[in-house]
């Protein structure tokens, strides 16, 4: 894409966020007039009209145009996830034909990734404590809440899930990115090893990606502004302003933090790692930024992720490809950052202490957690459930607490998306710049 093009497409997906939070805003006030006045029948006509998950039992006659529409682009995105990412880490493996290097370069993605998630749950820990301990979160009122939450599983059989046992399965499967970056890397690994012995494989990879990237510089560019307004439009109308208020401080806190390592953060840590003029790098990822707060799904935004990253900040594709579809899978700064405040913010809600050793558990649980979450809308606040039942948080008050959660956080999730993705192109551009493979002037333009 030229840089006019993503210029372009830029200030459109600016306009419609805009557009659509005002329209979203307008929903909401039509909502609640509606409602509040006793004419639920017409909000619901106009639900069922362009609102209503076709999908869900009860709405076996409704259109739901705004959620056909966004759904549709979601689904095209997630049709080459399993493709794109097995396809661009063998490509990156072969491309790093030094295994010194890759070694380097995987030590190097690792350790930042655990470097900024445990420095976001560290700071969200500290934030979270003092709203605990100022009385924010207790006395919540949980009359809205739902039944109990799902059942959790041990947090540690991601490790087991991450080598599959079963190649065709193991590429059928979205929701198991972790096992096709691991199997990626061994096939890269082992056509590297066995160079010109193998030579369909790696051309098949190539044309797989070319076709790929055309695939999605159609759907994002002639579809995305559309698709982000139906989102986002959506969301307004689904979850209206009366679910915010039984936990506004939950809301208002997790929000601002997100916020402030969105903008604030990884800006820093451009700064400290590339020693670059951090602005260009906020201008040019917002548009990833807003791509994933929309979807509210890292996996749908790494193919403009990828683009972005490669082509407007400056990182070589061998480092891009290799970092970014692993952190899709396992740096995922802003669900941490989420699920420690909504631990802490449901042990208030419950009555529950708040001890050292329950929030260094709480942080070593979230970390894991995170490293599980499915790259998919919603699945942060589904795999909370994992932490509240490690720190012993299952009684009836948390439950009800964890249900409020799952009706709220809609709106929180897609920030949350936003701060992962652009939390592994910074990561990436720090891996670049150590390896001498970011070209500064593409960066500066």
């Amino acid at each position: 894409m030229s840089k006019k093009g993503t210029k372009k497409l830029t200030v459109k997906m600016l306009i419609a966020m805009v557009a659509a939070v005002l329209c979203g805003l307008a929903v909401i006030a039509l909502r609640e007039s509606l409602t509040g006045s006793g004419r639920e029948a017409v909000w619901t006509t106009i639900n069922n009209l362009l609102f209503a998950d076709i999908s869900a039992a009860g709405n076996e006659k409704a259109i739901g145009l705004f959620y056909i529409i966004g759904q549709l682009f979601v689904k095209a995105l997630q049709l080459v996830i399993v493709p794109m990412v097995f396809t661009s880490i063998v490509l990156a493996m072969l491309r790093i034909s030094d295994s010194r290097k890759l070694g380097r370069i995987s030590s190097k993605t690792i350790g930042l990734f655990l470097l900024t998630t445990v420095t976001s749950i560290v700071l969200a820990a500290v934030v979270g404590t003092i709203a605990f301990n100022a009385g924010l979160f207790r006395g919540t009122a949980l009359d809205m809440a739902g039944s109990a939450g799902n059942t959790g599983s041990n947090p540690l059989m991601i490790i087991l899930n991450a080598v599959p046992n079963n190649l065709v399965s193991a590429l059928s499967n979205n929701g198991g990115v972790l096992a096709i970056v691991v199997t990626a890397v061994a096939v890269g690994l082992a056509v590297n090893a066995l160079k010109d012995k193998v030579t369909v494989l790696p051309k098949l990879c190539e044309e797989f990606s070319e076709i790929i990237n055309k695939f999605l510089s159609f759907v994002v560019d002639k579809f995305g502004p559309i698709a982000i307004f139906c989102l986002i439009t959506r969301t307004c109308a689904a979850y209206g302003v009366v679910h915010l208020k039984p936990a506004i401080a939950y809301v208002l806190l997790t929000v601002a933090l997100l916020l402030l390592v969105l903008f604030g953060g990884y800006a820093l840590l451009v700064k400290v790692t590339t020693g670059l003029n951090p602005l260009p790098f906020v201008k040019k990822i917002s548009k990833v930024a807003l791509f994933g707060f929309s979807t509210s799904s890292s996996a749908a935004t790494l193919p403009l992720n990828l683009k972005t990253t490669t082509e407007d900040l400056g990182v070589q594709e061998e480092i891009a490809s290799f970092v970014l579809p692993l952190g899709m899978t396992v740096n995922m700064d802003g669900t941490a950052i989420m699920q420690v405040i909504a631990t802490i913010f449901i042990a208030g809600c419950a009555g529950y202490e708040l001890t050292l050793p329950t929030l260094l558990l709480i942080g070593v649980l979230a970390i894991i957690a995170s490293v599980g979450t499915p790259a998919a809308p919603g699945a942060g606040a589904v795999i909370l459930f994992t932490i509240l039942s490690g720190v012993g948080f299952v009684g009836e008050l948390a439950l009800m607490a964890y249900s409020l959660i799952l009706a709220i956080n809609r709106p929180i999730e897609m920030l949350v998306t936003a701060l992962n993705v652009v939390g592994d192109s910074a990561c990436a551009m720090a891996v670049a710049k150590s390896e001498k493979a970011l070209d500064e002037e593409r960066y500066r333009a």
